[in-house]
């Protein structure tokens, strides 16, 4: 019962917080102006958006981090090197997302920071999380535990790391593209992560990690009151580069790097999509789809926003209720 009683707690006061803070936020966003640029070639539908504000990522980051320093500070989360790493990527890509939101509104077109110094960025994070992973006794092994498969990787661990939070963090990024979709998605794959990591007793700091997922799976439920449709800010880079960064650092540290393939499946459909369209275009110029990523794909066939939204979030449930049964049950 305490553990049930710690989740409710959590996911309460990321909750709470989150739409008290949004509501400051989403009218500082829109006195300073801060709006998103809307790209015609998403048709009338998305035009309408034009200048919503943008970069609400914040109302929600800031909330997660607080609680986690109140809580850390009260005794009712023990501090470790795992939850440090976890909120050094969260905030990292949070100001890096910030910075890119900025300078996209700012300059009132669609260019932020170069793909050089985003992924220059991301390889300074990835080589800070890999220092301190294994200063703090961890072991840079691929460890499988279903599969019974532990592979020793020494110094290409770091590169399986950048490739996790970079891969992970552009999934998210990729999908925010309609009202709702990527955050009602967060917020179902943090819940069902939360329940991992308390299911993950070879985890330093593993109920630690737990109440910081469901916190950010509270926050994520508490920000939808303003981003679903018709939404009122978006949450930019600034958020869903975070997100994704955090959630995949989370199925590092708990060794359930396969099992996030699973709760992100929607993601990494989405950012296969992408893939498969580029590649059509370029070998055999021709389109897979309509329009890619694969939510605007069904836009094209008529879909409304709001079915699309429930569609993928239905999914998104299925697998992250398999990846739950499957990673901490069976």
């Amino acid at each position: 019962m305490l553990v049930l009683a710690k989740a409710v707690m959590a996911i309460m006061l990321g909750f709470v917080l989150t739409v008290i803070f949004g509501y400051f936020v989403v009218k500082w966003l829109k006195r300073e102006k801060l709006g998103q640029n809307v790209s015609r070639t998403l048709g009338e539908r998305h035009a309408a958006k034009q200048g919503t504000p943008t970069m609400g990522g914040i109302m929600f980051i800031i909330p997660i981090v607080v609680i986690t320093i109140a809580l850390i500070l009260t005794d009712k989360m023990q501090f470790s090197a795992n939850l440090f790493i976890v909120l050094f990527v969260f905030i990292a890509y949070a100001i890096l997302g910030y910075v890119d939101d900025y300078l996209v509104v700012r300059k009132h077109n669609n260019k932020g920071l170069s793909i050089f110094v985003k992924l220059l960025v991301q390889l300074v994070i990835a080589l800070v999380f890999f220092y301190i992973y294994l200063s703090s006794g961890n072991e840079p092994v691929l460890d499988i535990h279903t599969l019974g498969i532990r592979i020793d990787m020494g110094w290409l661990y770091g590169v399986f790391l950048l490739f996790v939070l970079v891969g992970s963090s552009n999934a998210v990024n990729i999908t925010d593209g309609l009202d709702g979709l990527a955050g009602g998605l967060s917020a179902i794959a943090f819940f069902a992560f939360g329940i991992i990591c308390w299911g993950s007793p070879w985890t330093q700091g593993n109920e630690d990690l737990a109440i910081f997922c469901f916190v950010t799976a509270g926050a994520m439920a508490g920000f939808l009151i303003y981003n679903c449709h018709p939404a009122k800010v978006f949450m930019g880079d600034t958020g869903s580069l975070a997100l994704g960064a955090v959630l995949g650092s989370v199925a590092i540290m708990t060794n359930h790097e396969i099992t996030l393939g699973v709760v992100a499946g929607v993601f990494i459909i989405e950012t296969l999509s992408v893939i498969i369209q580029l590649i059509a275009i370029k070998k055999f110029h021709r389109k897979v789809f309509l329009m890619a990523p694969l939510h605007h794909h069904f836009e094209k066939l008529g879909w409304s926003e709001v079915d699309i939204v429930r569609l993928f979030w239905s999914v998104g449930l299925i697998l992250s209720m398999a990846a739950v049964g499957f990673g901490v049950w069976l």
